[in-house]
């Protein structure tokens, strides 16, 4: 439990540091427009810190480190999640200076959207087998 604790307060920390270099970096390179970074803030805090808080209280109530998936699922959703986010700071930082669009960096946003999907799957995959054992338990 405290992994995913743990987990869930790295990306708090994330996502608000995010918000302060996109309010930053705009500003210090006076940008107006649209940009990746402007939704970072908003990603982290949603799909790291949110969604590991309730990871957390689905641990408490089913254990779900305990099924053979979790670990599957805890380090591709982290590595995905990790890559899309720094896909995005690419993609922000290079809107905000001014730099061309690179299709390696929407393939590599791909990859990572991808692996976090392959995560999500290994995810309800530990969830529905703990809810399955929880509920032959209570019969």
């Amino acid at each position: 439990m405290k992994k995913i604790a743990q987990a869930s307060m790295s990306y708090t920390i994330l996502g608000l540091v995010s918000g302060i270099f996109y309010r930053e970096f705009t500003k210090m390179n006076e940008f107006t427009g649209v940009t990746q970074l402007s939704v970072l803030h908003t990603h982290l805090l949603v799909l790291g810190m949110f969604f590991f808080l309730i990871v957390l209280l689905l641990e408490k109530s089913f254990h779900l480190s305990k099924e053979k998936n979790f670990k599957k699922f805890y380090i591709l959703y982290n590595s995905g999640l990790g890559l899309t986010v720094l896909m995005m700071i690419i993609r922000g930082s290079m809107q905000v200076l001014g730099k061309g669009e690179h299709a390696a960096i929407s393939g590599m946003a791909g990859l990572g959207h991808i692996i976090l999907s392959i995560g999500l799957f290994f995810f309800f995959q530990s969830l529905l087998s703990a809810v399955k054992k929880a509920e032959a338990i209570e019969q």
